[in-house]
């Protein structure tokens, strides 16, 4: 068979730029050889509808083993008592889960987009808002940041059937504990979505959601620093939940109900070399060389949100708690998306993101949001996000200058000169 020259020349081509460049991105990360070769692996050739030793298809034995191995890893670093590992992503967990204890129509409360929250807590692009009856709370004009007494009081009075904590660019940790009150005073379910902290919260370094939460969700690449996925958690045995009859063995009802609605609800076969990734990532994850690396990546944001503020950059919350924070352009009148290509011009990636109150649309945006997870992996320190963000600054005060922004660059590439992807 011929080779795919084409393909593989493409793939050469995004090797480079990644190890020539800066990473930013908050929801990216790289991985590990071994992950990798665990999702490129035999493993992608073997249909495996069902869970294990529940198969619809015979030749399972192995793949059995693997991801029962999987949801031992998880359950062992989250502290859970009963995990899914066979979402597709992050958005498909979600919308088991909706799928599991929701029926369209159902008023659901999930953090704004707008603000910093995620599509598929109830965007009206987003399924999760076509079919249920989005409600959002949202962040302080004055602070940048949630109030969770008034995220209370929001639950009680508006009742709904489910509520989320959980963002997609929100630099602070969460109050679980305050929204579990209030949810119990009205029935309603809660679910955190943690798919960006979720690295930084199994090592202990944020709030656990799983003592406060009936459901946790989370993908597997960003902090987890495993292969793209998601998956599906629960805790303690709760007492009577959503009108469950029993008031012990709760936990194992919802689980029944939560495997169902990924297969068959909303999935078919789980990508077992995938799953196979996810149970390498989390063993490294289990690991003391993780924790090391999951403190230096909150280290590295706490300087890297210093440095931007020095530098007269403003950080919707005044800081941050964990790997990211979003950034408001308007007092360097710049909008995310000339941000977003300067940075690109100097070989530094990152995403435009609406800040909370935008003036600006989506496709523009007054925003810029870092995270330090995939930088860190690639073994840069504080001393080395002192630098990175020099050269930010550097970049954004040239915009329109080609040949400023191409020396920039050089020295971005002769920064990473040397640094392999997986480092830390």
């Amino acid at each position: 068979m011929q080779r795919d020259s084409q393909i593989f020349d493409y793939i050469k081509q995004e090797n480079k730029r990644q190890l020539d460049g800066i990473e930013l991105i908050a929801s990216e990360n790289f991985v590990s050889e071994q992950v990798m070769e665990a999702m490129g692996s035999i493993l992608t050739n073997k249909y495996a509808e069902g869970l294990p030793g529940k198969r619809y298809y015979g030749g399972c034995e192995v793949v059995d083993e693997i991801e029962s191995l999987a949801i031992s890893r998880l359950n062992e670093l989250f502290g859970a008592n009963w995990s899914n590992v066979q979402p597709h992503s992050g958005a498909q967990a979600n919308m088991a889960v909706f799928s599991a204890f929701l029926k369209p129509g159902d008023k659901i409360l999930g953090f704004d987009l707008s603000h910093g929250g995620h599509l598929s807590h109830g965007s009206p692009v987003n399924v999760s808002g076509k079919w249920f009856d989005a409600n959002f709370y949202g962040v302080e004009k004055e602070t940048g940041k949630i109030d969770f007494n008034k995220v209370a009081n929001q639950i009680i009075d508006l009742k709904p059937k489910l509520v989320i904590a959980g963002a997609s660019a929100y630099s602070r940790d969460w109050d679980y504990s305050t929204m579990r009150k209030a949810c119990d005073q009205v029935g309603a379910m809660l679910l955190a979505d943690i798919s960006h902290p979720s690295g930084l919260i199994a090592k202990g370094l944020l709030n656990d959601p799983m003592k406060d939460c009936h459901i946790v969700t989370t993908t597997t690449h960003k902090t987890l620093r495993g292969p793209r996925g998601g998956v599906i958690m629960m805790g303690e045995d709760f007492e009577n939940p959503f009108g469950f009859k029993t008031l012990k063995g709760a936990t194992k009802m919802m689980s029944q109900v939560l495997d169902g609605a990924v297969f068959p609800g909303t999935q078919g076969g789980p990508l077992e070399h995938v799953i196979a990734a996810k149970a390498v990532a989390f063993g490294e994850a289990l690991s003391d060389d993780y924790l090391k690396y999951a403190k230096q990546v909150k280290r590295n944001a706490s300087v890297m949100a210093d440095e931007m503020v020095k530098r007269g950059y403003q950080i919707i919350s005044g800081g941050t708690d964990n790997h990211s924070m979003l950034i408001d352009l308007r007092s360097k009148d710049l909008t995310g998306k000339v941000a977003e290509a300067v940075l690109g011009q100097a070989h530094i990636t990152t995403n435009k993101n609406m800040v909370p109150f935008d003036d600006k649309s989506p496709f523009v945006t007054s925003g810029i949001r870092f995270g330090t997870n995939a930088i860190t992996t690639r073994g840069i320190d504080e001393n080395g996000i002192v630098e990175i963000v020099n050269l930010v600054d550097e970049a954004l005060m040239a915009a329109g200058n080609d040949s400023k922004l191409a020396s920039i660059g050089e020295k971005v590439k002769t920064m990473m000169s040397g640094k392999p992807l997986f480092a830390h």
